[in-house]
């Protein structure tokens, strides 16, 4: 009877620490699976603009959030004054696609710094401005946005016969096109200069088939996207300077040089930029945006992928895990950073 007590009491003991054993490394492992996914069960909801070429670092982004264990949500598209102000007014959580200096009069009407935080470089060094062809350039000597004043200058980028240049222009709501009406006027180019607006990569097309075709053309673009593999810079086409600098808000201190030439419009960057509230509680979210980066190679390199015709839902986000395939290192770094600083108090 005495044995089979101190048997009884063994197999109890020996259960609690089997229990206890049990539990620690449930525990563990929670602990675990939270350290690997810092947002797991929030939900996070991006806004991007409705540009397809865009797309592809927002997926990216995406991708990472995933990853940290973040319930990504269907993203709000819209203009780009639209979408800082969902991500101000806490509709959407974060963009990466905020121009820090084309889009500074949204970001300050969406509530700036005090509702809002600016995380990171997503795409450094984008540049603006206006470009011909080389051939009509180096034929009549045109290097400067304002030799279009005289009219018979003008003519030679005449497609619809009023005896005004045409202009190939930005989509309205996309921020450069109040520079460009802006320089309209301060560079007295009204009378001679038309610019035409509207599907910005539509007009491109026709305006590229001109230029294979050796006629004059005249055109706004930024870089990085595909325009620029297909129209190259000192190849195919040349950019036109500014006489002086001249930006809507007066602040012309900005650099707007690049290789020597003023463009006319701010070098600029791409950031990332979430709301101010939902950063605070999510540090992990914060941190990694504020870390993704992709080269201007890169995203014209895939854009030019979607011009070629790879260009559906499918594709970008095919291109997506190949970049990320291709910079697993880095982007492993960041992630690890981002929950290192989800442990931190």
């Amino acid at each position: 009877m005495f044995e089979f007590k101190i048997s009884q009491r063994f197999s109890q003991c020996a259960c609690a620490v089997a229990l206890a054993v049990v539990s620690l490394g449930m525990a563990t492992g929670a602990s675990a699976a939270s350290f690997e996914k810092p947002g797991d069960g929030v939900k996070i909801t991006p806004a991007f603009p409705t540009v397809d070429e865009e797309r592809f670092r927002g997926e990216i982004a995406i991708e990472g959030l995933r990853e940290l264990g973040y319930n990504v949500q269907k993203p709000k598209e819209t203009e780009y004054a639209t979408m800082v102000l969902a991500v101000g007014f806490g509709d959407a959580d974060f963009s990466v696609n905020l121009w820090d200096k084309l889009h500074a009069s949204f970001y300050q009407k969406a509530g700036g710094d005090a509702a809002m935080i600016k995380a990171g470089d997503i795409l450094p060094g984008v540049l603006q401005g206006y470009l011909i062809d080389k051939k009509t350039a180096d034929a009549y000597n045109i290097k400067y946005i304002t030799d279009l004043k005289k009219p018979e200058i003008a003519k030679l980028f005449d497609v619809d016969g009023d005896g005004k240049a045409d202009l190939t222009g930005c989509n309205p709501g996309w921020g450069c096109e109040l520079v460009i009406a802006h320089h309209m006027k301060a560079y007295e180019l009204d009378k001679t200069v038309h610019v035409n607006q509207g599907s910005y990569f539509a007009l491109m097309a026709d305006t590229i088939t001109r230029a294979k075709a050796g006629k004059p053309v005249l055109y706004y673009t930024w870089t990085p996207q595909w325009v620029a593999g297909v129209l190259v810079e000192g190849k195919d086409v040349v950019w036109l300077e500014v006489p002086k600098t001249d930006l809507p808000g007066g602040d012309n201190s900005v650099n707007t040089q690049y290789q020597g030439k003023n463009l006319g419009f701010a070098v600029d960057k791409v950031e990332a930029v979430l709301n101010r509230k939902f950063a605070e509680k999510n540090p992990a979210a914060l941190k990694f945006l504020s870390l993704v980066q992709i080269s201007a190679a890169d995203e014209s390199a895939q854009n030019l992928k979607m011009q070629n015709g790879e260009n559906k839902a499918a594709d970008i986000r095919r291109h997506t895990q190949e970049w990320i395939t291709a910079h697993r290192a880095d982007f492993d770094a960041w992630l690890q950073a981002a929950r290192d600083a989800a442990k931190k108090p």
